[in-house]
């Protein structure tokens, strides 16, 4: 379990091991909403996602985790195309965007 900087039960910030290293999550409380960091502390890569304050956080660190992944394989030229780009229907990229 990662360890929490904080034990008060606000958002705060994690440091877990990813397979490619050490991953920083913040999470930050932004009305109704939780917006939650990934940075891969070897490259600097960093994206967010936002999801209900009332998820698990341990729910949206793995969707944190996996989105940073998907980064990381699209900016190092593996991996296809971005999981949440759809192409359309003359072939072009489509709207992009996440689904959880």
């Amino acid at each position: 379990m990662p360890h929490r900087g904080d034990d008060s039960g606000r958002p705060g910030s994690d440091r877990i091991a990813g397979p490619s290293g050490e991953i920083y999550i913040e999470y930050k409380q932004v009305g109704q909403a939780m917006k939650v960091i990934a940075v891969d502390a070897a490259t600097g890569t960093e994206v967010t996602i936002m999801g209900p304050a009332s998820a698990a956080q341990t729910d949206l660190q793995r969707i944190a985790v996996r989105k940073l992944q998907a980064q990381l394989e699209k900016d190092s030229g593996e991996g296809g195309s971005d999981p949440g780009e759809e192409p359309g229907e003359d072939g072009s990229s489509g709207s992009k965007g996440w689904i959880a």
